[in-house]
């Protein structure tokens, strides 16, 4: 073989190499690799007889402290981390942020035995009290809502205030949604590619962001399918949308008696399964405004807010607006 000829050869053997060097490394299903603001710390835990870890980042004030703490809680599609510019501005007005990773999400363990609100609930709890705190301030996003819901009616003793970002959970998907098998969810999920997913983020959240802010997420989860133990990702990912249409909290909601506040997207019409409902159905689902005004009606002390031109990630598309609703609402109570 000529000189020319082997260096071409020799080339293009090494491009698909060179190519792959370029791609973001993998990801263990911990986010093991993938930088969180502040320090990770975990807490043992136990679930379905086995040890499990649950992963949480501890923000002292960098204000003057008020004594006071509050917890944030997460979404189905996101890592804590993403609570950072929330966090910035508690830790600022003097609160302690306790910001965990539920077990199944972020850099926690993935538990494949099915999810329960209860169970979150209280494994919440073991967070408050392991780092002795015996009261706090709750700040809800999306699913994290539901788990706000349930851990305010099972410890209602350890909840001062719900702040309640976009939650769901704000109607019965039961009732429009038929059952899925987790055979079709893990098939629908494992298919989904990251421009389906982008554009899934995207609509489905109706978001007013640039497409570049939702990009770590989409990297996150692309990342992860490099994992060995992707498979255990994604049963763990099932998991969760059964807990969200099996275990609804809509009818304890009007239940809850601490003082509550929802900050809603007005454009954010999110309806976990709504892909799976009749067509004749779909259309009604997900009226999230109306549903949060109509229930904040109904409880002891709860109230709405709409913010317009948002969809569903309202601390992020709407940050100062957020955080000023928030602050107001947890320095007044």
């Amino acid at each position: 073989m000529k000189c020319s000829s082997w260096i071409l050869a020799f080339g293009l053997a090494i491009a698909p190499l060179a190519a792959r060097a370029q791609e973001p490394a993998p990801l263990g299903i911990g986010l093991e690799g993938f930088a969180y603001p502040y320090p990770v710390r975990f807490l043992p835990l136990t679930r379905d007889n086995e040890a499990q870890r649950l992963a949480y980042m501890d923000v002292a004030p960098t204000g003057t402290p008020n004594g006071r703490a509050a917890i944030l809680l997460h979404g189905r599609n996101f890592p804590a981390s993403y609570w950072q510019p929330v966090i910035v501005a508690l830790a600022q007005a003097g609160y302690r942020v306790v910001v965990p990773d539920q077990l199944g999400f972020g850099k926690s363990s993935k538990p494949v035995g099915p999810f329960t609100f209860d169970r979150m609930a209280a494994d919440t709890v073991a967070l408050l009290d392991a780092l002795g705190l015996p009261r706090v301030e709750v700040v809800a996003h999306s699913m994290g809502g539901m788990l706000a819901i349930r851990l305010a009616r099972n410890a209602p003793d350890r909840v001062n205030s719900l702040v309640l970002e976009a939650p769901i959970g704000l109607e019965d998907y039961r009732f429009a949604v038929p059952p899925v098998s987790n055979e079709t969810l893990l098939k629908r999920e494992g298919d989904l590619t990251a421009d389906a997913y982008r554009r899934q983020l995207m609509t489905s959240y109706a978001l007013s962001l640039p497409a570049a802010a939702i990009e770590p997420f989409v990297e996150v989860r692309e990342r992860v399918k490099g994992s060995g133990e992707y498979p255990r990702w994604l049963q763990s990912f099932v998991n969760s949308y059964q807990a969200i249409w099996g275990q609804p909290v809509v009818h304890e909601i009007p239940l809850v008696r601490v003082p509550t506040l929802f900050i809603m997207g007005a454009n954010d019409h999110n309806a976990p399964g709504k892909p799976f409902a009749p067509p004749a159905l779909q259309a009604g689902m997900g009226q999230n405004a109306a549903h949060a005004r109509a229930l904040a009606a109904q409880m002891a002390e709860g109230r709405a807010e709409v913010i317009e031109g948002v969809g569903h990630l309202v601390h992020m598309e709407a940050t100062e607006r957020f955080n000023e609703l928030t602050l107001d609402f947890l320095n007044s109570h």
